[in-house]
């Protein structure tokens, strides 16, 4: 199962993805990409086993996940102060991909009906879904 891992900005969300997704799965082929070489480098140190930067790693990579995880701006151009572009939204909806995004209330775009929660919480919730779905259970 190949599970691509997708954050910006300092990577902090990302970096808890793939450090809880390589210890609670660690049969996937887990691949991140960062918005930038900051967000790239955190989730390579928590563990993924690849990881690349920019525009064209995420359009790249987007054609050979069969699941993408991130926060729900991966797939709103101009989301993540600006960070994803129309390119990389476009990519990550137009993927054949299961997609598990995380509803972070940031940067002028709200989810109304889902609660504030801690980070590690929404983390863990990604995690135990993107598990289900490599078990075969659907959505």
């Amino acid at each position: 199962m190949n599970v691509l891992v997708i954050d910006g900005q300092g990577g902090g969300l990302g970096r808890q993805l793939v450090a809880a997704l390589s210890a609670q799965c660690p049969d996937i082929r887990l691949v991140a990409v960062g918005t930038n070489s900051v967000a790239a480098q955190a989730m390579h140190k928590a563990g993924a086993q690849r990881a690349a930067t920019g525009e064209n790693a995420v359009v790249v990579n987007c054609r050979s996940a069969d699941i993408i995880v991130g926060p729900i701006g991966i797939v709103i151009a101009d989301a993540l102060l600006g960070e994803i572009t129309p390119v990389m939204a476009a990519a990550v909806c137009q993927s054949s991909a299961t997609r598990v995004l995380i509803p972070v209330n940031h940067c002028e775009n709200y989810i109304v009906g889902v609660p504030d929660q801690p980070i590690g919480s929404l983390v863990a919730a990604a995690v135990q879904k993107v598990k289900a779905l490599c078990a075969g259970e659907g959505c």
